[in-house]
């Protein structure tokens, strides 16, 4: 890895439903496995244990969403309401191009995660955010990454190691 720096873990969602179905005026589903985790235990190639996207077929290459901290700023939410599984402050994700490979050391080893695409918002936001953060989200939803090792990552500061494609 090429740069080295710290940023902060802020959150970390681990569920086993998806709750953003059907229409966001009817609501979300109920989440009951929708809680703040202090870590989360990651598998290489099928994503965080427990969560609704590991080693689930079409999600192979997107099993691990982040977002940055900073996108969600603008409004005075929990952080989880995105339902991205990784929520990091001091790290831009939406710039990061196709194929770029970065590692996260929460203090139990490096995991590095290999970025696939965009995770665009959807209409949700406007429900569960504020109205108009669809829109405003747009270009900073965050990203869907395959994770490469296995291994824990926790809340808190973390190391991270930038490489770029």
């Amino acid at each position: 890895m090429a740069a080295r720096r710290e940023v902060e873990v802020v959150a970390l969602h681990v569920s086993p439903v998806h709750a953003f179905e059907g229409r966001p005026s009817d609501g979300p589903r109920p989440d009951p496995g929708s809680v703040s985790r202090s870590c989360a235990e990651v598998r290489a190639g099928l994503g965080l244990v427990g969560d609704r996207y590991f080693n689930h077929p079409a999600h192979r290459n997107a099993s691990v969403t982040f977002i940055a901290a900073e996108s969600l700023d603008p409004w005075p939410v929990d952080p989880l309401v995105a339902r991205r599984n990784v929520v990091v402050r001091g790290f831009e994700v939406d710039s990061l191009p196709r194929g770029t490979v970065f590692s996260l050391d929460s203090g139990d080893g490096p995991v590095r995660f290999e970025v696939h695409r965009p995770a665009n918002p959807c209409a949700w936001m406007d429900q569960v955010i504020a109205p108009g953060a669809f829109k405003a989200l747009r270009g900073r939803g965050g990203v869907r990454c395959v994770p490469l090792d296995d291994g824990v990552l926790r809340t808190g500061i973390a190391e991270l190691g930038l490489a770029h494609p």
